[in-house]
């Protein structure tokens, strides 16, 4: 009675310890990490968030109108997708410098799986951020990590291919090209003679435009003491109109746009009306009507299939390995499961607002971090200025130019273009070059295929290295072998190194002892021990030892605890060596000895032989 009494006690001293741990302070900040940064909030970062704020919202517009072109949807989604994860990264990120929002590859995934319907878009939102809430309370942000490097590369090359490409129809002013990538190459090419002069004047001198703010931005000028203060005001100017390049080109645009409609003569092609004021706070339609046909929920699940796994997979590790860059280069470290958390949330949130999936950008959150932001508290000035724009500015976007905006998403997209990447591989690791290509030109026919095959080609290399270890054979005095495990001994790998031991020891014509140095085994299960059963019966067998060096000890445990037959270990290699050296030296002395003796034996009543077996006898003793 006195020990249950004493179970119950402790139990109850458990749960409260644990429950105190869960509710205290320390786990609070780190589920909210806005109460880490706040309590030390001063006036001089407020000046600092609000200027890297103001800089990213003007940048976050007209790209959010352009990606939401990219998407197949209406240009105001874009807006509705800008501001939730603003207000939601500030409570919940854990990187100063990250902005959440529409982007050029999310937008491309969007268009493949939402099918160009706002209804199908922002469900997937929904259904994507409680997917993204479930990985995050799972702690399953390390999936991310089975996604190779040159898988991402091929994939962000294909997506920029792609999407810039898709983008020469409106440079040019054409219509009705499909979005396929390789019929838009044909029907490109095909009805190039109805090129719009308007349109690709105004497209070219746009990109034209921002290749050199972009270079400007690249080279800022350098800071000399005693400079007259006009010349620090047109270099503040410059600086200003690099940063803002984006914002700046459609506004221009717009304003030619607006100039010719005055006249009555309009050369380009326009964004057209779109839905004014701020998004309604409802959610998600989870069925339509199409044709006086309704589509359920479970119809538009099944028609989005394989988007409701790539899209929120590839939403977190867009969002992580841009909050894994900046933090290392702004010295501080990022939680991707609270990463996850905030990208659930956002799009979870951002589906009652009419968002379509978001994610980090890389190029706003370069802006960020190159105006000096402090904290996340600048993406509130940036969601602020997004909500203001859908208030007041939205009449205001029919006069937009297509090719402007065209011109923007080309050179966003240009610098994820890197086929250099390859050249790399090639010098450093050539089986590498197989998951890229896989990729790459698979993602030109089909995303979801391009990843999932360049993932399996990766997970094929990385089995391959797994059941193939690498091991050296080194032989030692008295003809014993030393093998040296390159790496660890799964279950795949026992057929492998069992035929290598076999092989280097037993199957030659005078079987020798070895020597295995476990010094990199640190995993072991029932496979690996049934194959050392089976390979010490066999050196049983051929009057040979196998013995173990170097074992850890949880594997020395386990080997122990399997009572394998035979089974002798030491704590290093020279150790073992010497042992075995003994042993054969003492067999050999053995066998001399009884050789001799039966020789003698035979040969003791034979005249003039005596003496020499003796002599043998002798030299066998020593």
């Amino acid at each position: 009675m006195a020990n249950m009494r004493q179970t119950v006690r402790n139990a109850i001293n458990y749960g409260g310890g644990q429950l105190k741990k869960c509710c205290s302070y320390e786990t609070l900040k780190k589920c909210l990490p806005i109460l880490q940064w706040l309590p030390e909030y001063s006036f001089q970062w407020l000046q600092l968030d609000f200027i890297a704020g103001l800089t990213v919202g003007l940048t976050v517009v007209p790209q959010s109108l352009a990606y939401a072109d990219v998407a197949g949807l209406p240009v105001q989604y874009g807006l509705y997708s800008s501001f939730m994860g603003c207000f939601v990264y500030c409570l919940l990120g854990t990187s100063k410098d990250v902005t959440l929002g529409p982007t050029a590859i999310m937008s491309l995934l969007v268009y493949y799986y939402a099918f160009q319907d706002p209804v199908y878009a922002v469900l997937l939102t929904f259904l994507s951020g409680c997917i993204q809430l479930a990985m995050g309370i799972l702690q399953l942000g390390f999936l991310v990590d089975f996604i190779s490097y040159p898988v991402i590369k091929g994939f962000t090359s294909a997506a920029a291919l792609t999407i810039g490409f898709g983008q020469v129809k409106n440079i040019l002013g054409l219509h009705g090209i499909p979005q396929e990538f390789f019929q838009q190459i044909y029907y490109t090419f095909k009805y190039i003679s109805e090129t719009s002069v308007g349109d690709v004047t105004l497209g070219l001198v746009c990109i034209l435009l921002l290749l050199l703010l972009s270079m400007m931005k690249k080279h800022p000028p350098k800071s000399q003491q005693e400079v007259p203060l006009f010349i620090r005001l047109c270099n503040t100017v410059v600086a200003f109109s690099a940063t803002a390049r984006n914002a700046l080109i459609v506004v221009s645009a717009g304003l030619v746009a607006y100039s010719f409609e005055i006249t009555g003569f309009q050369p380009f092609d326009l964004t057209g009306r779109t839905a004014e004021g701020l998004p309604s706070f409802q959610l998600p339609k989870f069925s339509e009507i199409v044709s006086n046909t309704t589509v359920t929920f479970s119809d538009i699940v099944a028609e989005i299939g394989p988007g409701l796994a790539v899209i929120p997979l590839m939403g977190l590790l867009e969002s992580i390995a841009i909050a894994k860059a900046f933090g290392s280069k702004n010295d501080y470290r990022i939680d991707p499961n609270q990463e996850l958390l905030a990208i659930g949330l956002t799009n979870f949130l951002g589906s009652f607002v009419s968002s379509y999936p978001v994610t980090g950008s890389f190029g706003r959150t370069a802006v960020n971090s190159q105006t000096g932001v402090c904290t996340p508290a600048g993406g509130l000035v940036t969601g602020i200025i997004v909500l203001l724009s859908l208030a007041f500015l939205t009449p205001l976007f029919f006069y937009i130019p297509k090719a402007a905006l065209a011109a923007v998403i080309i050179c966003a997209v240009a610098p994820m273009f890197d086929l250099k990447i390859a050249l790399t591989l090639w010098k450093v690791k050539k089986v590498d070059l197989l998951p890229f290509f896989a990729t790459f030109f698979l993602c030109l026919w089909e995303i979801q295929y391009g990843i999932l095959v360049g993932i399996g080609v990766s997970g094929i290399i990385l089995l391959y290295n797994v059941a193939r270890p690498k091991a050296k054979v080194s032989v030692f005095e008295h003809g014993t072998l030393v093998v040296h495990l390159q790496s660890g001994l799964n279950f795949p790998a026992v057929e492998h190194v069992s035929h290598l031991i076999y092989e280097n020891a037993l199957g030659v014509s005078s079987p020798r002892n070895v020597v295995l140095d476990c010094t990199h085994v640190c995993y072991i299960d029932y496979t690996v021990l049934n194959g050392l059963r089976d390979l010490l019966f066999k050196f049983h067998r051929k009057g040979v030892s196998l013995v173990f060096s170097n074992v850890q000890r949880e594997i020395l445990k386990v080997l122990l605890t399997a009572q394998l037959d035979e089974f002798q270990y030491w704590d290093n290699v020279d150790e073992a060596v010497l042992n075995l050296a003994g042993r054969t030296c003492i067999e050999e002395m053995d066998g001399a000895l009884k050789t001799a003796c039966t020789m003698n034996d035979q040969n003791a009543d034979t005249p003039g032989t005596a003496n020499t077996h003796l002599l043998i006898s002798e030299h066998g003793i020593k």
